[in-house]
């Protein structure tokens, strides 16, 4: 008889949604709108990055201080996943399907901001 014994991965950081002053969460909301097959994809990336941070190239890629993203190439285009590290926390800030090479400016500078936004007031929704 063969016993398997199941390790349990121990997260390095744990995954929150950014919440807007509104109660929403982009992120989220912006998940739920794409397909299963893409949801699987981008949250496959994900759970690496929280298992295995921190992490670089390919998955993951510096934008500035405290703001990285996470690198998914889905079939209809480069999907890119901001976020930034908040204590023990990957705060996922901001989501795009890139169609061009250079994240657009109005994208990067949302995600800074919302970056900003939990660096002085810190998770809320624990």
């Amino acid at each position: 008889m063969i016993h398997y014994h199941i390790m349990k991965v121990e997260k390095r950081i744990i995954v929150r949604f950014y919440k807007a002053s509104n109660g929403k969460e982009p992120v989220r909301e912006w998940l739920k709108e794409q397909t299963k097959e893409n949801k699987k994809l981008i949250g496959e990336d994900i759970k690496t990055v929280e298992n295995t941070w921190p992490v670089g190239i390919p998955l993951v890629r510096k934008l500035a201080k405290d703001l990285w993203e996470v690198r998914t190439t889905l079939e209809i285009g480069k999907c890119r996943v901001f976020f930034t590290v908040w204590q023990n926390y990957m705060v996922l800030l901001h989501c795009i399907i890139k169609k061009t090479q250079k994240t657009p400016k109005q994208d990067f500078d949302l995600a800074k901001s919302r970056r900003n936004n939990i660096h002085s007031m810190g998770v809320e929704n624990e």
